[in-house]
């Protein structure tokens, strides 16, 4: 092993130690994952030396969120390199394809493309003769990826716990924790945070139709972590704000565009329409990684559309609507910037007009 890959397991382990789990991890040349499909009755790890089924433990939200998507992705191409055997042009040709496999994924998370792109760059510049050189410098880069989600985890988590006041009640969507992420979790990363400096906070989590995983997942961190919670279903989020019952809503991001158009699991976009009509602020926490360079108007953000099962079932387990029931299923809407608070990443706040906030942030990586 060389001094650098020695260097960046030694840096992973220590940031690990200061997450309470990490649900997607590299073992042995396997990746390894938290099946996120069968919380909170189950906690099984699953792992595989195949990128084909670690595409298909994306695509069927055995993984999900957007940074572990992004992470998980950076290991499966390692995953593939690191397993590969014969030359250098080999195992880069394994390489490009495990990219091309994850790519074909899920369309709308900014993070797997950034994971992917970055890989690809690392296979495409080597240019030695050495293919246990190439192996490593592919690992290195997808541990890389692993721990800078995890600072980004970390620093997110105390810039903006400071923007949450003592004895608030936080409103959030969906599953933002370390479920999400490579550990600690990005809006509900800062939740804990906030609850770890000791502030008196309450929070509200929506069921988040159809897959629930503000039920599932969420409510299994906040329950882990000891922080009192409320569930609700997705459409008393209007009750809520009109009894005052809110004080700000926090959640997290898929993409960001580089103008502040953010596209985040289905009903975010609600969320934000009452909270603006309520004048209660909308934060949104994500790294950098998910942030899109371009934008809305340059490439309008793909918005994934899943199977109608999941809305005409519960979990694909009991059926909800007469048989033939045709169903829509966006798993994601948009956000305009001008109901957004603030966006909080590793770099700091961003704020209106984030045209110009988030060219700052991201100009300073």
């Amino acid at each position: 092993m060389s001094k650098n890959l020695e260097e960046l397991r030694e840096k992973l382990e220590s940031l690990l130690r200061k997450v309470d789990f990490t649900p997607v991890y590299w073992k042995d040349g396997k990746v390894v994952w938290l099946d996120v499909t069968l919380l909170p009755w189950e906690e099984v790890y699953r792992e595989t030396r195949d990128v084909s089924r670690l595409a298909e433990a994306i695509k069927n939200l055995e993984i999900r969120g957007a940074p572990a998507i992004g992470v998980a992705a950076g290991l499966g191409v390692a995953m593939a390199v690191y397993n590969a055997s014969g030359s250098v042009n080999e195992l880069k040709s394994e390489g490009l394809k495990a990219v091309s496999i994850l790519r074909s994924t899920r369309p709308t998370a900014y993070n797997l493309f950034y994971a992917l792109d970055r890989m690809e760059r690392v296979i495409r510049a080597y240019e030695g003769s050495s293919p246990s050189e190439l192996k490593e410098e592919v690992l290195g880069e997808a541990l890389s990826i692993m721990i800078e989600d995890l600072e980004a985890n970390l620093k997110m988590g105390e810039i903006g716990s400071e923007l949450i006041t003592d004895g608030e009640t936080v409103l959030t969507h969906c599953n933002t924790g370390s479920l999400a992420t490579s550990g600690l979790g990005t809006a509900l990363g800062i939740i804990k945070t906030a609850w770890r400096k000791g502030k008196s906070i309450r929070v509200i989590a929506t069921e988040t139709r159809p897959l629930l995983q503000g039920a599932r997942l969420t409510a299994w961190e906040l329950k882990k972590a000891g922080i009192p919670f409320k569930l609700v279903t997705d459409n008393m989020v209007g009750y809520l704000f009109y009894e005052g019952l809110v004080d700000r809503v926090i959640v997290g991001a898929d993409r960001i565009t580089i103008d502040g158009y953010v596209a985040n699991k289905i009903g975010t976009y609600t969320i934000a329409t009452v909270a603006w009509r309520h004048g209660k602020p909308f934060h949104v926490a994500a790294p950098t990684s998910t942030i899109h360079p371009v934008s809305y108007k340059e490439k309008k953000i793909v918005i994934e559309h899943r199977n109608p099962a999941e809305v005409t079932t519960i979990l694909g387990r009991l059926e909800i609507a007469p048989k033939g029931t045709e169903a829509l299923n966006p798993a994601f809407d948009v956000t305009p910037p001008e109901l957004v608070t603030s966006i909080i990443t590793e770099k700091g706040v961003a704020w209106p007009p984030y045209i110009d906030s988030l060219r700052r942030i991201i100009g300073s990586q």
